[in-house]
């Protein structure tokens, strides 16, 4: 928390670009704190790929996730990739609260 205000690091994939904005939207109308990715490698930008800045990017984001309260997970149609299960796994360790979007089916 700061002040009075919860703190929540969204993840999931980039290629969902119009999700993570309506989520940002409504957990901050909601009177959060909303932590996000800065790009959106599978949604056009390109400069995610250049050498180097990918994983600088990961690293980031989880320090966004040490920031957060909680995170809440992008995951449309029940999709999960193999970053977002890193980042699911790195809050879990840190004992962070998961949310997602929609139910999993696999105990998530």
């Amino acid at each position: 928390m700061v002040g009075k205000y919860k703190v929540i690091t969204l993840c999931g994939s980039t290629r969902f670009k119009d999700a993570f904005l309506q989520e940002q939207k409504r957990l901050t109308l909601e009177g959060n704190i909303v932590l996000s990715v800065g790009l959106f490698g599978h949604s056009g930008d390109g400069e995610v790929w250049t050498e180097g800045t990918k994983a600088m990017l990961d690293d980031m984001h989880k320090r966004k996730i040490d920031m957060a309260d909680e995170i809440f997970v992008i995951n449309v149609d029940g999709y999960i990739g193999e970053s977002t299960r890193s980042e699911i796994a790195y809050a879990t360790s840190t004992g962070k609260v998961v949310r997602y979007l929609e139910e999993t089916n696999d105990g998530q």
